[in-house]
């Protein structure tokens, strides 16, 4: 058993090839450099995923005809859909592929999808005329070309984030918490050009310059990641951990119930477990003690039980940030929505909504270089788990403050006021702030504890949290309209927000939050 465990561990070091196929040089392959190329090519996909989700709700509603709640609907759901498929795009490449593959193949994809909607916005007639629904041979077309782009930027979002770290020393976790960082600064600086440069394309030049530049810029990054091949490592397939995973599971159920005479009576059992606590890798102490009756098994060894016990350990943190992302889904929707019946004017200039984002864009570019700086010692002042917790109490606080700016919004609409939007900047604020913590911090995390053979998926968790909080947001939105509108007015019914409430939808929001952050800090001790 003990040389079956080694056997493993030194696959695990080995599977590290270059792009032709030979193991990889050290002092060829990977390193900074090599981990740079995923920063950089960070930047351009992110700005084009952005730019088109950043300004679906304008484009749904003002160019294809769809109502407000359901432009704002669709794009959650585009949402939500790109980032769940990103669990499907880290099996992939964990499982199939190499990471380098699979980002290729998931950008090729994306790419087809965004020229299909860049042929609908130059064609009048893949568009509904004035005041006129989508038939159904137009919304096919949408429908096509935006889940081929949700389909394509979830490998990307799955692939990238992972591929860049496994160019750098996994026994320097410095060296991967400053990658995290400086991937995010990345992220980061993609969401800034996309929430000035093209916003004010869009604005001014319509969807039928915005497209085609999307097209560029991602064909762009395609290029100059291909370019990266002599200087990459790529990590081999290790097959499916999911199928290894269920077969511990499977095997733990089956041995629920065994007695000790009948574990006793298995001498593989009994050798197994008697050699992999006294080597470290089962601890008696360990959760998920139920897991050891695996062994029973001889099918089973030390190692997948490790695996399967450390993603089970990774589960309930991911489920404890989804109610966050939540809150985030507003700033794609019912914030853009708020922003565009506000005043937008600073002197002659109309400030396109979806610009705001700039704000918290700055900040948190500023605060990465800060960040290093804090970090520059041996101690690490904010480890991972303490990052997301504080980026959970602030997404409670946004949601909060962002209930107080509505209902100033509709007292003032009362009395046929118009406030500025600058007022939704708090929220756009502390949101994006509470994203850089949470979003950087599960990065990290989710990367540095995984199984080496489910690095790609449990990255891909960042992802998946964000899209569970998007459809999340769709099924609060319904049942709040449902419940509201038996007991009198939908709060989010109607075209109009000023006959609306979202201000207690907010307030439900960070309440919801707020239990939400008890129950992280109930699982982070615990972990």
């Amino acid at each position: 058993m003990s040389m079956e465990i080694d056997t493993y561990q030194k696959e695990s070091d080995d599977q590290y090839v270059d792009w032709k196929g030979r193991k990889a040089n050290p002092k060829i392959h990977g390193g900074i450099k090599a981990a740079a190329f995923a920063c950089v090519v960070e930047v351009l996909t992110n700005l084009v995923f952005l730019c088109n989700a950043s300004n679906f709700v304008t484009y749904f509603s003002k160019s294809m005809h769809y109502p407000p709640a359901t432009s704002a609907n669709m794009v959650t759901n585009f949402m939500g859909t790109s980032f769940l498929l990103t669990i499907l795009g880290g099996f992939i490449s964990d499982s199939l592929f190499t990471r380098f593959t699979t980002f290729i193949l998931s950008c090729v994809i994306e790419l087809l999808g965004l020229i299909l909607l860049t042929i609908q916005s130059q064609s009048p007639r893949l568009r509904p005329a004035l005041n006129s629904k989508p038939s159904q041979s137009q919304a096919a077309i949408l429908y096509t070309g935006l889940y081929a782009v949700a389909a394509g930027a979830a490998g990307l979002n799955a692939n990238l984030p992972a591929h860049g770290a496994d160019q750098l020393d996994h026994s320097n976790q410095r060296q991967i918490s400053t990658f995290f960082n400086w991937f995010f600064f990345s992220l980061c600086t993609g969401g800034l050009i996309s929430s000035t440069v093209m916003v004010w394309v869009e604005e001014n030049k319509g969807w039928n310059w915005s497209f085609p530049i999307t097209v560029i810029v991602l064909s762009l990054a395609l290029l100059i990641f291909i370019s990266g091949s002599p200087f990459y490592r790529h990590k081999r397939p290790t097959g499916s951990a999911l199928t290894r995973i269920i077969k511990v599971l499977n095997s733990a159920a089956r041995n629920w119930k065994a007695s000790q005479d009948e574990r006793l009576g298995n001498q593989y059992a009994v050798s197994a477990l008697s050699q992999n606590r006294a080597d470290g890798l089962i601890q008696s102490h360990h959760k998920f003690k139920f897991l050891d009756k695996a062994l029973i098994d001889s099918r089973i060894n030390a190692a997948e039980v490790k695996e399967t016990r450390t993603f089970l350990g990774l589960l309930p943190i991911f489920a404890s940030t989804i109610m966050m992302n939540c809150c985030l889904a507003q700033l794609q929707t019912f914030s853009v929505v708020q922003g565009i019946i506000m005043n937008r004017k600073l002197h002659n200039f109309e400030i396109p909504t979806p610009s705001l984002s700039v704000i918290p864009l700055i900040i948190m570019l500023s605060s990465i270089p800060l960040y290093e700086r804090l970090h520059s010692g041996k101690n690490i002042i904010f480890k991972p788990l303490w990052r997301i917790g504080l980026g959970l109490a602030l997404a409670s606080g946004s949601m909060a403050v962002a209930a107080l700016v509505e209902a100033k919004r509709r007292t003032e609409a009362a009395d046929n006021n118009v406030i500025s939007v600058f007022w939704l900047g708090w929220q756009f604020l502390l949101l994006g702030v509470s994203d850089m913590l949470t979003l950087g911090g599960m990065l990290e995390f989710f990367y540095s504890e995984a199984p080496n053979s489910m690095r790609s998926m449990c990255t891909a968790l960042s992802w998946c949290s964000t899209s569970m909080g998007y459809f999340l947001s769709s099924v609060l939105v319904a049942i709040v309209n449902s419940v509201s509108g038996r007991y009198g007015k939908e709060w989010l019914g109607g075209r109009d927000l000023n006959h609306g409430r979202l201000d207690l939808f907010y307030t439900l929001l960070s309440i919801l939050n707020s239990l939400n952050f008890l129950n992280y800090v109930y699982w982070a001790k615990q972990y």
